[in-house]
């Protein structure tokens, strides 16, 4: 079983991004560090940090239950766009961490997944 998100446009065609529940946790840690703080440390993922603490477009995605919970609005999808697409364009160099190239490609993804949405006027579903 895993995850998928995807626009909410009812195309079934439509470019989604998909991971196991551990894989997307995995992932989200690893934007969170892009971020500056580590995911374990806040509120709703074991650790006691209000989110107040930290300032990152990223949040909505971040602090976000795995496939329960509201949908993202485009002007969500709007404010995770530009850091998400300045994380997954940083190069890495010659770097050869498999784990790291998934990140990589999955934030890719999901950058286009995103602008389907803004572009399209629709949520972000996850599910």
């Amino acid at each position: 079983m895993g995850l998928v998100l995807f626009p909410g446009d009812g195309d079934t065609g439509s470019p989604d991004v998909s991971w196991s529940y551990t894989s997307f946790g995995v992932f989200r840690r690893w934007l969170a560090q892009a971020e500056g703080f580590a995911l374990d440390e806040m509120h709703g993922f074991g650790g006691q940090r209000p989110w107040s603490d930290v300032s990152t477009t990223l949040e909505p995605l971040l602090d976000h239950p795995d496939d329960d919970g509201p949908d993202l609005t485009p002007p969500q999808c709007a404010a995770i766009l530009p850091r998400l697409k300045e994380i997954a364009d940083q190069r890495q160099e010659e770097s050869n961490d498999q784990l790291l190239q998934r990140h990589i490609d999955d934030a890719r993804q999901l950058v286009v997944v995103l602008q389907l949405c803004v572009e399209s006027d629709v949520a972000l579903l996850f599910s």
